[in-house]
């Protein structure tokens, strides 16, 4: 096959590469977070079909995330962390939904017609941005998002993951 010979079996090599830990962290510190709502959106929903759903997802993205850690051993990284998980994980929360705002409003903007429209768009983009900087910054400051850390950074992922995973 063609493609075999450019992919190697992954115990070729001694760690993940760099890139593929920074895509593994953001899935794993998203499906942390998302899993952790989930668990306590679960309570207050009524609805048999819906609850159902939500049990399936729960399921499915506390599967995903045991999968994902599985990888964090082959992952350049060697230190330990501990820190204030209720504040961070508000935090991740809200950087994680400046994110995707900037991601919606780019898109929208591309879709734009009106000018006026797209004005307030361009306007509403830029607040998001700012947004994004701020609880960066809040994260950053605290060490809930040390960016320039690798090690740090993915031992923050397995914290969060643990948590949710325990709720």
């Amino acid at each position: 096959m063609y493609h075999q010979q450019y992919y190697q079996p992954m115990q070729q090599y001694n760690t993940l590469a760099w890139h593929e830990t920074l895509e593994l962290h953001e899935l794993v510190a998203f499906s942390s977070i998302g899993l952790m709502k989930l668990k306590n959106a679960l309570v207050e929903i009524q609805c048999p079909t819906l609850k159902s759903i939500y049990i399936q997802t729960i399921k499915e993205l506390e599967m995903n995330i045991k999968e994902l850690l599985q990888f964090y051993p082959s992952t350049p990284r060697n230190e330990d962390d501990t820190r204030e998980m209720d504040k961070a994980f508000y935090a991740g929360d809200l950087l994680a939904f400046s994110k995707t705002a900037v991601r919606n409003y780019a898109v929208a903007i591309t879709e734009t017609a009106t000018p006026e429209l797209r004005n307030v768009l361009a306007k509403q983009i830029q607040l998001a941005i700012n947004c994004h900087a701020r609880i960066f910054n809040y994260m950053y400051e605290r060490s809930y998002y040390p960016s320039y850390n690798l090690p740090k950074l993915l031992n923050n992922d397995v914290n969060l993951a643990q948590k949710a995973l325990s709720m």
